[in-house]
């Protein structure tokens, strides 16, 4: 996987590239990164890269030359890479996006500022606009970082073990189940007996169920926009019976105390 970043601030990446696992991929060449600085394809005296909007309004816009020679620039580098726009009004970032990004040849990421860019550069260069989140950051750069993080966590031996990434959060629209480690008991709370029976098959059971009720407790919305496998249909329908019956044995004066 290749990543080539445009921005008029390319040094902020420099220590994201020299850490941690994204480090180790580059220095195991199973990705490569590049940031290119916007301001070096400006052909004025001052490296403008902004300008007023027409219309009014405040704040400035990215100008369309400097951002069409650098987008060029990288395709030159990149040809079949895919051209990415941060921006919030694209669609949302999420693992399946990843997961299609990550089969690209290679990912041209570019970095807006200011109120935004020029709309002729969305509609002559950019592949594909898409934004973390339903808020507003000074500029791109952070968005781009948090796609080259997820997408290179995809890229095959980036992780080291074959199924690390397949394990993760949002495998399957499921959340991931929880995690302990030494001591077995902290502050009164006691390590689940399962994870130290050394019985393997109770062992996924209990993650997978565990994955299924923290998904239904924090992201019902996950569930609703998937096809539940057969043994998730068969819990969530056990939990529905279960439910039903404790609301059963309550009294009727205990229900209406909550009616209004």
């Amino acid at each position: 996987m290749n990543f080539v970043v445009l921005s008029i601030f390319p040094g902020m990446f420099h220590s994201f590239w020299e850490t941690g696992i994204i480090r180790r991929a580059i220095e195991g060449k199973k990705i490569s990164a590049l940031a290119m600085d916007i301001r070096d394809f400006a052909s004025d005296r001052h490296k403008s890269v902004d300008d007023r909007p027409y219309g009014g309004g405040c704040g400035m816009v990215m100008k369309p030359e400097p951002l069409f020679a650098a987008i060029r620039a990288a395709k030159n580098r990149l040809p079949s890479g895919r051209v990415v726009f941060t921006t919030p009004t694209g669609r949302r970032f999420s693992q399946k996006i990843a997961r299609e990004l990550s089969r690209q040849e290679g990912i041209i990421l570019v970095c807006g500022r200011y109120e935004g860019v020029d709309e002729r550069v969305l509609s002559g260069l950019i592949d594909d606009e898409i934004s973390v989140g339903d808020y507003v950051l000074t500029g791109g750069e952070l968005p781009a970082m948090i796609i080259m993080d997820a997408v290179s966590r995809l890229v095959p031996g980036v992780l080291g073990g074959e199924d690390s990434a397949e394990k993760d959060s949002f495998r399957d629209d499921l959340l991931e189940h929880p995690h302990y480690t030494r001591p077995k008991e902290f502050e009164g709370n006691i390590v689940p007996c399962v994870l130290m029976s050394g019985n393997h098959k109770e062992i996924e059971k209990w993650r997978f169920e565990e994955s299924l009720i923290r998904t239904f407790v924090r992201r019902p919305d996950l569930l609703k926009n998937r096809r539940l496998t057969e043994a998730e249909y068969k819990i969530l329908k056990k939990w529905r019976s279960d439910i039903e019956n404790i609301l059963q044995t309550q009294p009727l004066s205990c229900t209406d105390s909550f009616s209004g």
